[in-house]
């Protein structure tokens, strides 16, 4: 047995978001999240309900390869979600979302992306997952889905997230 010291860097941002918990919660799922995040297209979706539920598993594009996700936790009453993306033989991502109402026109959601590489891609991985662009990804996303809920249109234009 071979036992390593995990190669980890894990990253939060907070965002503030334009509605409540009860409008924001379900835009975190694989198939609504193509309504407010550009160029967003799971290839497949596992679900019992055909949107995003704890134990749901859906497939993304990573580059040349394809990822997994399992949705680990899907908890409205408790305003979190937790996936883990796992991309073979470069990283396991585990992200926890936290949501709560901070008035009655808003919500912040707290986003912690924990990335572990598995290899030497995996390690590339980690030393393009800086802070400088994680908060760049994280404004992007928190832009797009403030547009999303006061216009219920998708923003383009924004990098890539």
């Amino acid at each position: 047995m071979k036992i390593v010291k995990p190669r980890r860097v894990t990253l939060t941002y907070t965002q503030t978001l334009a509605g409540t918990p009860a409008e924001i919660f379900p835009l975190y799922c694989p198939v609504k999240e193509a309504l407010w995040c550009e160029g967003w297209n799971p290839v497949v979706v596992y679900s019992e309900s055909g949107v995003v539920e704890r134990d749901c598993v859906f497939i993304t594009e990573d580059g040349e390869a394809q990822a997994a996700w399992y949705v680990t936790e899907y908890d409205f009453a408790n305003g979190l979600v937790e996936m883990i993306k796992h991309t073979p033989g470069k990283t396991f991502v585990k992200l926890n979302i936290v949501l709560a109402a901070v008035s009655e026109e808003a919500s912040q959601a707290t986003i912690t992306y924990s990335q572990t590489a598995l290899s030497e891609a995996g390690d590339k991985a980690l030393e393009a997952f800086t802070a400088e662009n994680y908060t760049t990804t994280m404004q992007a996303w928190e832009k797009a889905m403030n547009h999303y809920l006061r216009t219920g249109e998708l923003l383009t234009g924004l990098p890539a997230f």
